[in-house]
């Protein structure tokens, strides 16, 4: 046998045959077809040259980045976030997940935050998938909720 049959031969033995009409029992289980979700992951990263705050300018605008993380999870945009801690880099601040329908549109939401905006925080968006079903968020307005009107 050849080197160029031996492949040939392998590569046909261990490439999966279609199942035919009659290897399928009446009644049996489909198949379970695997599908993903993506969501868009941000990361808060501490901006390697943020500029020096007062304690008392600080506080506020932790006050003001926590209501635009407030905001977001309102509006259904936002599913997910929080602080980081005992973490190896530092400079890693915290994470958020977003339900958008574009990576731009996540990184425009995330930038919008008082602590990016003023340059301590820099975002990284990446766009995440995990196995349809996994992931459940009991606290997020459905992502086909009504928005609130501002009334």
């Amino acid at each position: 046998m050849t080197f160029t049959s031996a492949l040939l031969l392998l590569a046909l033995s261990s490439t999966p045959a279609a199942p035919s009409a009659s290897a399928t029992k009446p009644g049996a289980p489909a198949e379970k077809k695997f599908e993903f979700e993506k969501h868009y992951l941000v990361l808060l990263k501490r901006a390697p040259n943020a500029p020096k705050t007062e304690p008392a300018a600080l506080q506020k605008l932790q006050e003001e980045h926590l209501a635009h993380l407030t905001r977001m999870g309102e509006s259904g945009k936002m599913v997910l976030a929080g602080p980081f801690d005992e973490q190896d880099d530092v400079g890693m601040r915290g994470a958020c997940i977003y339900r958008t329908e574009t990576k731009q549109e996540a990184r425009q939401l995330a930038e919008q935050d008082p602590m990016v905006k003023a340059g301590r925080l820099q975002v990284e968006v990446l766009a995440w998938y995990t196995e349809k079903g996994y992931l459940a968020f009991p606290k997020a307005p459905p992502a086909d909720a009504p928005k609130p009107t501002g009334k």
